[in-house]
């Protein structure tokens, strides 16, 4: 007979037979944890798709983890504002580096030049004026560089001073102009309607005629021509190039999110403007008046080149160096005209380079 213990089935404890305070033991127990529902520590096994949603879970914890240490090692801890960033930039832009030196030494020797000029630029000096005739101008000479000027006064010392004129002409013409065509521009980006279209419509008129042609009819409008119908010309030439610019950036503001949220809230139409719209516009206008300023010159110059600028003979500025003297005695000796000419030309492509380098690096639509 077969012993019944060896039997399958016969000597295994049922369920109800296992008492309830005593764990199972042997490979009873190492059975039930491979079974379903059992992970082997008395709690029920997790599903396949618990399982995977845990797997995924673990997944974007990691990839959140690696995201915000790259987030970590490239931030900048104190933050970069919009002109921090462009003044970084144009650090390491050649253009705007060489545009801001030929800037910096035009504007140190306008303001140094009483004491970087050799000689005081209205003397007539008698060793200049012996060797002068109708068909001969004196050239460089020992303590006269660039020799003499018609009248027989240091060129040098005139070429010097020459930039101190041409620095405040185009400095007062380009702020009088910003500030007229800042306040015409916030008007009409603020009220636009009616107020727009009659202002605008004057803008385009003024941009209508090229802008030497209106600052000569300007000029000769004036009973008497001198150095402030030049700059007061210039200045109402610039006008509508700045109304139109700060105009069409305070209505790209009207509609932005910052503008809507605080007219949601019950801030005042005026203090919109002031505080969230025209501060948020100026930008722009500011890389054009460096731009501008460049163009005040050249205008200035021209006006000066043509007679329609300070009569005064004595004073130096180098558009009228150029007119005056360099036009009349040309063939006699031309550097009269060649070093005036030059210096304007110089300058005028310093700010022109520093400007479209600010434009560049403050503006992300023309970066390249």
């Amino acid at each position: 007979m077969t012993d019944p213990t060896t039997r399958p089935g016969v000597g295994k404890p049922r369920t109800g037979d296992t008492p309830t305070d005593q764990p199972a033991e042997g490979p009873a127990a190492d059975g039930q944890a491979g079974q379903p529902g059992n992970d082997g520590t008395g709690r029920p096994a997790d599903s396949p798709a618990q399982r995977r949603e845990r797997s995924i879970g673990r997944l974007g914890d990691r990839k959140r983890a690696r995201l915000d240490e790259l987030a970590r090692a490239t931030a900048d801890p104190g933050g970069v504002s919009l002109y921090r960033d462009a003044l970084r930039r144009l650090r390491r832009n050649p253009v705007a580096i060489v545009g801001a030196v030929i800037v910096g030494l035009f504007v140190l020797v306008a303001l140094f030049a009483p004491l970087i000029a050799p000689h005081d630029p209205v003397q007539r000096f008698d060793e200049l004026t012996r060797d002068l005739t109708v068909d001969s101008i004196p050239g460089a000479t020992a303590g006269h560089p660039f020799g003499s000027d018609p009248l027989g006064r240091d060129f040098l010392s005139r070429m010097i001073h020459g930039s101190r004129q041409t620095l405040f002409v185009g400095v007062l013409a380009t702020l009088i102009g910003l500030t007229l065509g800042v306040l015409l521009g916030a008007i009409a980006g603020a009220f636009g309607g009616w107020v727009d279209v009659v202002l605008m419509r004057l803008t385009d008129v003024m941009l209508a005629l090229p802008s030497l042609l209106l600052a000569i009819t300007l000029v000769a409008m004036a009973s008497r021509s001198s150095q402030w119908t030049v700059i007061f010309a210039v200045a109402i030439v610039s006008v509508p190039i700045f109304a139109r610019l700060l105009r069409g950036s305070m209505l790209a503001q009207r509609e932005s999110d910052h503008v809507l949220a605080a007219r949601a809230l019950g801030v005042k139409e005026r203090n919109i403007v002031l505080r969230h719209m025209l501060p948020n516009s100026l930008t722009a206008v500011i890389v054009q008046a460096t731009l501008t300023f460049a163009v005040s010159i050249l205008d200035a110059a021209a006006l000066s080149f043509l007679g329609l600028g300070d009569p005064d003979i004595n004073r130096a500025e180098w558009g009228l160096m150029l007119g005056v003297d360099g036009q009349r005695y040309f063939e006699v000796r031309p550097e009269l005209a060649y070093y005036p000419a030059l210096a304007i030309i110089v300058v005028a492509l310093g700010f022109t380079l520093l400007g479209e380098a600010m434009r560049e690096a403050i503006d992300p639509k023309n970066r390249r």
